[in-house]
Parts: structure tokens; C-alpha cells; sequence
């Protein structure tokens, strides 16, 4: 994907978030982030290097308490802010088509390896009904039972493990809407397959 942002454009943008107060570091990543939808994050490599090039030009100026800074704009800041208004707008609108882009990139390539897994599940349930065909009418039902309690211990595992992760990120503000989304679609396209090898 292209860069996110033109050359100074960050830079101003950063601006424009510390006009509502003060924030952290991590705040302004988050404000990013969601401003984004979730299609970019900027790291932390990227961020503060740029904090601390505002605070050298006398910009923003930096508080440190309980091993976390606060960045907040001076008044220099404000007036920058201000004299480049029009130069914000612009690069709001082009951060809107950059969100459209991005989400549709992103759409597409959950698209494209929904596709593959439906691809590798259709396969996987013809082979279990082929076996499943192979085995002994006698001991079908038993078979059954034993799949069966299988099968919910992979879901019970399943469910366990993305409950962690959600949690995990959840704690670090990182669970966006695509997170969601691609959920929703893996769930559904696996809900469809399992339904075809059940008779």
C-alpha cells in the first residue's frame, strides 16, 4: 500500500490531535489508529520521533510523570495549527479516501482467503464423507458419538483461544471493527461448510 502520509503531513496531524488537551504517546497512536478505521497503526518508532522534533521546534512541549509523557501544544503550536487550517482540510479529505482505499484492499484480501478456506473446507468435508462412508453401518452410531465430542472440544479450544486474544488486545486498546468483521465472515463461511457434512 502507499505511504499513509505525504512528507510534514504526520507532523501535522499531530498537531491537529493535541488541539483537544494533552495526550500520551499511546493516545495519539490509538487516536490515529481509530481515525483510520483500523487499516493503519502507526508504531511507536514513528511516533515519538516526530514528538520529540515538535517539542525541538518548540511546538509541543512534554511533561513526564510516572514514567509516561504528556505532550500538550504551546502556543506556537496553536498559532502553526492555526495559519495551516486549510492545509488540515486537505489532509482530512485525503485521509477519507485513503480509509476507503485501505478498507477495500482489506475487504478484498479477506475476500480472497474466504475463498481458499472455503476451497480447503469443501475438501476436507468430501474426505470425511468418503471415510465416513467407508465405515461399517454397526458401528456408525458409536462413530458418531466420538466425533461428536471431538468436534466440541476443537470448537471449546477454538472459542478459549480467540477469547484470550480478544482480551489480550483488548487491554492494549488494539481490537478494531475489522477484527469483527473478519470474524463474523470466518465464522459464517465455517458454520456453511461444517452444515454440508452433516446429513
Amino acid at each position: 500500500m502507499a505511504p499513509v502520509f505525504a512528507h510534514g503531513q504526520l507532523r501535522l496531524y499531530l498537531l491537529s490531535l493535541l488541539e483537544s488537551g494533552p495526550k500520551h504517546g499511546y493516545e495519539l497512536i490509538t487516536a490515529l489508529s481509530d481515525r483510520f478505521g483500523g487499516t493503519y497503526r502507526p508504531s511507536a518508532g514513528t511516533i515519538y520521533p516526530r514528538l520529540a522534533r515538535l517539542e525541538e521546534e518548540g511546538l509541543v512541549t512534554r511533561y513526564d510523570e510516572e514514567r509516561k509523557s504528556t505532550y500538550a501544544l504551546t502556543e506556537a503550536g496553536y498559532a502553526e495549527l492555526q495559519a495551516r487550517r486549510g492545509d488540515l482540510a486537505d489532509l482530512e479529505q485525503g485521509i477519507a479516501e485513503t480509509v476507503r482505499e485501505r478498507a477495500s484492499q482489506v475487504r478484498e484480501d479477506v475476500r480472497g482467503t474466504m475463498h481458499g478456506l472455503r476451497a480447503d473446507l469443501a475438501v476436507a468435508a468430501q474426505q470425511a464423507r468418503d471415510q465416513a462412508g467407508q465405515a461399517p453401518h454397526a458401528d456408525q452410531h458409536a462413530s458418531s458419538h466420538v466425533h461428536r465430542v471431538e468436534a466440541e472440544q476443537l470448537l471449546s479450544r477454538f472459542r478459549d483461544e480467540v477469547r484470550a486474544e480478544l482480551r489480550r488486545a483488548d487491554a492494549a486498546g488494539q481490537v478494531e471493527r475489522l477484527t469483527v468483521d473478519t470474524l463474523r465472515t470466518v465464522l459464517d463461511t465455517a458454520l456453511a461448510a461444517v452444515r454440508s457434512t452433516l446429513r
